[in-house]
């Protein structure tokens, strides 16, 4: 009888005992430690986070579309002029400078292009006009737009907003539509002007790296030679990226009689071109 009644009581502590153990068990913390033995400094490092900012930076990645990488590309190869720079001015003087104006933004273009396509020209390599000549742009001066290339002869670009100074409207009116104009910027879109401002006058050409900041009310952008100098009679560009300026300068730049501006903007139909 004692026999059982001892076998009895245990068998209920053996039943019970994992259920206790369960409630009484603290969770162990771990430290990670580097190759060099250092301890690292993560109080609470999931895995199932990492895991998920993974799965996280793949999906941004394969959500670029052809588009954004195109602009990301041709931004990043002006910033790599402006690091080769290195703040001092590069020849831009004769037609094959590089660091001509507009030939810094037809450079920084064609750097890139071949990866893409339009999707309703898949077979056309892309093309960036020329500015349009002087006598084609009158009664306005030479500078403030391009050739009306079609994009079936491979222009990607279309005229997202434009401005021409109108003499029937007062300086002031002419200036507030000047403002708006600049204010329609968007990242990745080429810029071009007729202009007289503090650093010249004539045509020049720029790329905006960012959207318009209206918490600013300026804009960012890319460009060679709108500020430079003569050595011995040959002019020499100054590079810049990321440069910001209101908009309220950009419009007096180029409001201006016989003066104005385009904002070309790449096609939503860009696409990778076909490999081979």
């Amino acid at each position: 009888m004692g026999k059982r009644i001892i076998l009895l009581a245990f068998a209920v502590f053996c039943l019970f005992l994992p259920h206790a153990l369960a409630e009484n068990t603290v969770e162990e913390e771990f430290t990670l430690i580097d190759d060099s033995g250092e301890e690292i400094m993560d109080e609470a490092f999931d895995t199932s986070l990492a895991e998920t900012g993974e799965t996280d930076a793949q999906e941004n990645q394969h959500s670029l579309t052809a588009r954004e990488d195109f602009i990301d590309r041709i931004i990043a190869t002006g910033e790599s002029l402006f690091i080769k720079a290195g703040g001092h001015a590069q020849r831009a003087h004769y037609a094959s400078d590089i660091y001509v104006c507009k030939n810094f933004t037809t450079y920084v273009f064609r750097t890139n292009r071949d990866d893409f396509r339009m999707a309703e020209y898949p077979e056309t390599t892309l093309v960036i006009p020329d500015n349009m000549p002087k006598e084609q742009c009158k009664p306005y001066a030479y500078g403030l737009m391009w050739k009306d290339v079609t994009p079936e002869k491979g222009n990607p670009f279309y005229a997202a907003a434009s401005f021409r100074y109108d003499t029937e409207k007062s300086a002031e009116e002419n200036l507030a539509l000047a403002v708006d104009f600049m204010r329609q910027i968007k990242r990745g879109d080429f810029f071009q002007m007729s202009a007289e401002y503090q650093y010249g006058v004539g045509a020049h050409s720029a790329i905006m790296i960012a959207d318009y900041d209206p918490q600013t009310d300026t804009v960012h952008w890319m460009d060679s030679n709108m500020r430079g100098k003569k050595v011995d009679g040959i002019r020499y560009g100054i590079v810049q990226f990321n440069e910001e300026k209101p908009v309220q300068w950009w419009a007096e730049a180029f409001c201006k009689k016989k003066r104005g501006a385009t904002i070309y903007r790449l096609r939503d139909d860009i696409v990778y071109a076909t490999q081979e």
